[in-house]
């Protein structure tokens, strides 16, 4: 309730997550029927990188502001993206997978903090594709799923301010994958050390799930607590061809992000076969 991602906005864990979300998405859209997504932990959707809260930080210089000037390669189809909004401001991913939904297709958007769920639903008022929601993110994936068109993305982005995130996340998951099995889920987590993201993960395999895999980026050697020293993202049921996408983006952002830190690097690994 107290997270407010706009200190954080279009730092390096934003631009590798939303990177590979445009990149689920993208996939998504090869075929024509119809999809929905829902956004677990929305935040406001869009962000002024010159607002109190991004200057205060600064953490953006070292994301998106390291990419700006990238005029090829397999980050450009989101940064094209990236760069139809208007200049200084960086999109979320409830505005950056808006822009890409086609007419039949439909956006659902939770947000539990009280003042940053009135400035998602004022963006998106009058948007017959999008709805926006107030509510806790675990309640929503039995609240909200399965989806009526029966394919979409679930994307799981939690702050991680309280203690247990990683054990409600692996729980969140086995639940929508007894429940809405076709959905590809994304979940998002923080990388400070190994002890967490290896339970995090042997959860998710006891948990009878298949076809799961980890992507990781990491700045430096995750051996100190107090730092996000990288981040991953956990993808069950990924689109044919995600991996490989995925291992082109994260090199490229390693390449960019890298700052010659011992243990700096990038992994794209199977958590559970198919």
């Amino acid at each position: 309730m107290n997270y407010r991602h706009a200190f954080h906005a279009a730092n390096f864990a934003d631009c590798m997550k939303h990177a590979l979300v445009h990149a689920l998405v993208s996939a998504l859209l090869r075929k024509p029927t119809p999809f929905r997504v829902l956004d677990t932990h929305a935040g406001i959707g869009l962000y002024d990188l010159q607002s109190e809260e991004a200057r205060r930080t600064g953490e953006w210089r070292d994301g998106i502001g390291r990419l700006e000037t990238l005029q090829d390669g397999p980050l450009l189809p989101w940064l094209e993206l990236v760069r139809s909004f208007p200049r200084g401001s960086y999109p979320g991913s409830p505005a950056l997978i808006r822009a890409m939904l086609r007419p039949q297709d439909h956006l659902a958007l939770c947000e539990l903090h009280p003042e940053d769920a009135a400035t998602l639903r004022a963006r998106f008022r009058g948007d017959a594709q999008v709805s926006v929601h107030r509510r806790d993110a675990y309640e929503a994936l039995s609240a909200l799923t399965p989806f009526p068109e029966r394919r979409g993305l679930v994307l799981m982005d939690p702050p991680f301010e309280e203690e247990g995130e990683f054990a409600r996340l692996a729980a969140g998951m086995a639940a929508l994958a007894r429940r809405f099995r076709p959905a590809i889920q994304a979940a998002w987590y923080p990388v400070k050390h190994r002890a967490p993201v290896r339970a995090f993960q042997d959860a998710i395999a006891a948990s009878g799930q298949r076809d799961v895999i980890a992507c990781e980026l990491w700045l430096r050697e995750p051996t100190d607590p107090t730092r996000l020293n990288g981040c991953g993202l956990a993808v069950a049921n990924p689109p044919f061809g995600f991996a490989e996408a995925a291992r082109a983006i994260l090199a490229t952002l390693h390449a960019r992000f890298d700052e010659g830190e011992r243990g700096a690097g990038w992994t794209v690994t199977e958590v559970v076969p198919e």
